[in-house]
């Protein structure tokens, strides 16, 4: 019996002594993880568009002239501003002023031929009167007055007829200074010429609808400037009119700007019936900056749901699966579960399972990075 109690005495130390080793000359080195506090900060709910957005402009006129002809003149370039009512651009009219001029003679031609005939007319009546004076008296014949009341009514009528035909030589001077009205083109409203695609001496034709004729000039007023960005639609019903929104725009790298919601589009779109969207649009608080932006550039929309501010705040890359983290105590992980409340791509609100100031692991990339193991944390920057 003693010898056994020996053997197993034997054993416990040799055992004792290995778990020794493995926890001292054996043990493997402690992990390296960067860890981030736990602190109180601002945590906002967003939505971002689905697919890239894009800056448009609600005034936009991309204009031709309405007549086909040789350009004469064009009175504003390429990034110029116009107003209003300015002329952009004058089509040869030499043609049509000749036209005009000829309808004009044609007006004074038949005014003298409608006043000759007024004329005609109104010596009839005084020489009808006159004689129906003397068929009173019976000094002549009731027979030769019926013959002067015809040639009133007859030089009535070629009255009433060159009269017609003076108000159609003057609607023929109208269209002649409507032609000649469609050879200058004016801005229909205050803008900057975008793009200029002709010059003086080429060709001019009109663009009309659904047929593939350039315009020649694209006119955009700037003070127009929005952001239009598709949604998904499962966030269609929690994207409201007013709501603060963050822009970032493509030649502004790493910038964002504030903006707001103005309208949220009644329908959704299905043209891809695996990505169904529904577009906002959004106005830049800087008006400056938006009225300098090129419409067709891309943009990102955030909208901004919900915030909350002072509350405990973990980044979002730390939150794992089944809402739980790992924290370091003592030199061990520790997977700790928490309730998450807000929620961004940058932070989450956690409202119950950790205190201000834990630390909890921000280094998940490694499979050895789990519950139980040992850890040294690294500073961040190295």
């Amino acid at each position: 019996m003693r010898k056994w109690l020996i053997r197993l005495g034997v054993v416990a130390l040799l055992v004792a002594a290995g778990v020794a080793l493995r926890l001292t000359l054996l043990a493997p080195e402690p992990l390296e993880v960067k860890v981030v506090p736990v602190e109180k900060g601002v945590v906002e709910q967003t939505v971002t568009n689905s697919r890239a957005g894009t800056v448009k402009a609600r005034l936009r006129a991309r204009l031709s002239p309405e007549i086909g002809g040789r350009i004469a003149a064009i009175s504003h370039r390429e990034g110029e501003r116009v107003a209003a009512g300015e002329v952009l651009l004058r089509v040869d009219d030499a043609a049509l002023r000749a036209q005009h001029r000829l309808a004009e003679r044609a007006l004074e031609a038949a005014e003298s031929r409608r006043d000759q005939a007024c004329l005609a007319a109104d010596r009839a009546r005084r020489a009808l009167a006159r004689n129906r004076d003397l068929a009173e008296r019976h000094i002549i014949a009731a027979d030769l007055l019926d013959e002067f009341q015809s040639a009133v009514d007859t030089a009535a009528a070629a009255c009433r007829a060159t009269a017609a035909e003076t108000e159609r030589a003057r609607a023929a001077v109208g269209v002649a200074e409507a032609e000649l009205d469609k050879t200058v083109m004016r801005a229909p409203f205050d803008g900057v010429v975008a793009r200029l695609t002709i010059e003086v001496g080429e060709w001019g034709t009109p663009s009309p609808p659904a047929i593939p004729i350039e315009p020649v000039i694209d006119l955009i007023n700037t003070a127009s400037i929005y952001v239009a960005a598709p949604m998904d639609e499962v966030d269609s019903s929690r994207i409201q009119a007013d709501q603060p929104v963050r822009v970032t725009l493509d030649p502004y790298p790493g910038q964002t700007f504030p903006g707001r919601v103005v309208r949220v589009a009644p329908y959704v779109l299905d043209v891809e019936a695996q990505n169904r969207t529904v577009e906002i649009e959004v106005e830049l608080e800087d008006t400056d900056l938006a009225a300098g932006l090129l419409p067709g550039t891309s943009a990102d929309v955030e909208v901004i749901l919900a915030v909350r501010d002072g509350v405990l705040r973990i980044p979002t890359g730390t939150l794992l699966e089944g809402s739980k983290v790992l924290v370091v105590n003592d030199g061990r992980l520790v997977e700790r579960q928490v309730t998450a409340g807000l929620r961004n791509w940058d932070f989450v609100e956690v409202t119950t399972g950790l205190s201000a100031g834990e630390a909890v692991v921000t280094t998940l990339d490694r499979p050895e990075i789990k519950a139980g193991a040992r850890v040294r944390i690294v500073p961040s920057g190295s």
